[in-house]
């Protein structure tokens, strides 16, 4: 079992005084239907997808029939893909899927936190209300769950590691990576999360872009999904966000996600492939920069597209304006 720092490769470099300050490692992995279509790095690292695994975590929403028994709609399988800002919309269309099942925010088991949206921050701040789960960026991947758990009648404690959604979510993750999962942990929203090689999550991706309707109950759920996403980039980050600037900037023919610890996935139809990532240090703008140098590289992302070119390369201020540096795309990534 590899470790996740065995074998990384430089994918972005920081400068400053004309000195290399910083360098962010990582492991990157395409593949189509049939394998690697290339790789940096070390395809074998074991590491927990973290939130770019809920496309994988909803399957058994779709697949146990719970979504279309319940009339849910394209955005709500957005949503429980998502991980969203916090803002109203995302609030306001979880709350309201609970609501139809007859449940409540009470019945989340996902924790409260601080939304990232300032605007629904400040609204909280000056209603002198504090945050709840709707704000958690996870409560739509929640509401899901929530669903399945109703329509399958099994009990409440639905992050449980051996409740039956859970068990149903680890045999759809096994399938669709092709290996059996290394290990599990403990979310930062409480729910298991299966540990897998990046290359194993890559396989996954690219038998989401390859996905057909009328091909099956699975096939069907991945499809739906990826097209989900595609198609309300807003719902699965929100405004200012990688996932839903570079969305948009691929005019919904790409779906991405990233997840905690700079983890990145992308679902890219038109090619068939599947992208999967972890920058070692869990640095953020090292993700964003690589997954964004890979979608540049196969040919769906404009590389001169505002939102590629800030995320690729760039000059480094202080809080005076100042120029102080900059940071750039390691030579040879993506080679």
């Amino acid at each position: 079992m590899a470790k996740v720092s065995d074998g990384a490769v430089p994918v972005m470099e920081v400068w400053r005084g004309g000195l290399l300050e910083c360098v962010h490692q990582a492991h990157a992995v395409i593949c189509d239907a049939k394998g690697v279509v290339a790789a940096w790095g070390n395809p074998q690292a074991v590491i927990f997808p973290r939130s770019s695994a809920k496309m994988m975590q909803a399957l058994p929403l779709l697949e146990t029939g719970a979504a279309d028994a319940r009339g849910l709609s394209q955005a709500h399988l957005a949503l429980a893909c998502a991980s969203h800002r916090g803002a109203h919309v995302h609030v306001d269309l979880a709350g309201r899927w609970l609501a139809d099942l007859g449940l409540g925010e009470s019945d989340l088991r996902c924790g409260a936190h601080e939304p990232g949206d300032l605007t629904e921050r400040n609204r909280l701040v000056e209603a002198h209300e504090k945050p709840c789960q709707l704000h958690n960026n996870c409560s739509g991947k929640h509401s899901g769950f929530l669903t399945v758990t109703q329509h399958l009648k099994a009990g409440p404690e639905y992050v449980e590691i051996d409740h039956p959604l859970q068990k149903a979510v680890r045999l759809a993750t096994e399938e669709v990576t092709g290996e059996t999962v290394a290990g599990w942990g403990v979310d930062g929203c409480s729910a298991p999360n299966f540990a897998m090689t990046v290359e194993g999550l890559a396989r996954a991706m690219a038998k989401y872009a390859t996905a057909r309707e009328g091909h099956g109950a699975r096939e069907d759920a991945m499809f739906r999904l990826t097209r989900a996403m595609a198609a309300h980039p807003h719902l699965i980050s929100g405004e200012g966000e990688t996932c839903t600037e570079l969305m948009r900037a691929m005019d919904g023919r790409v779906a991405i996600k990233g997840g905690a610890e700079a983890v990145y996935v992308a679902i890219v139809p038109e090619k068939g492939f599947g992208i999967a990532l972890k920058v070692v240090d869990g640095g953020y703008r090292a993700s964003e920069a690589a997954v964004t140098a890979l979608l540049a590289k196969i040919g769906v992302l404009d590389p001169a597209h505002p939102a590629a070119v800030k995320r690729m390369a760039g000059v480094q201020r202080n809080w005076r304006g100042l120029e102080t540096g900059f940071y750039r795309m390691a030579d040879g990534f993506p080679g």
